[in-house]
């Protein structure tokens, strides 16, 4: 199964919630094996939730997205500029996702 290799990065608290670490460098799958399609933003999002994800869910995934007031960086360009979920992964992409979201 051929993969695709992707550098994900999260701040602004996101990295609480993956193991306290800030820079993941994953190999996800090229081609979706429940569709036959390519493998997209979205696809990663998922993979992320059930590989990844430590903790609180709710905290990064609303309604199968990333939930409101996390800012998507598709190599630093804005993820709704790029399709947004729809964005069909590459290699070596750099996939960035930012808490906007504080206490205070």
């Amino acid at each position: 199964m051929a993969t695709i290799s992707v550098k994900v990065e999260f701040s602004g608290g996101l990295e609480v919630l993956f193991s306290n670490q800030r820079v993941h460098t994953i190999d996800v799958p090229a081609v979706d094996a429940a569709t036959s399609t390519a493998s997209t933003l979205q696809h990663l999002i998922v993979y992320l939730r059930d590989n990844l994800l430590q903790e609180r869910i709710e905290l990064f995934v609303e309604n199968g997205t990333v939930r409101p007031g996390i800012l998507v960086l598709v190599n630093d360009t804005d993820w709704e500029l790029e399709g947004e979920g729809e964005y069909v992964l590459k290699n070596k992409d750099e996939i960035v996702f930012i808490s906007t979201l504080h206490g205070g």
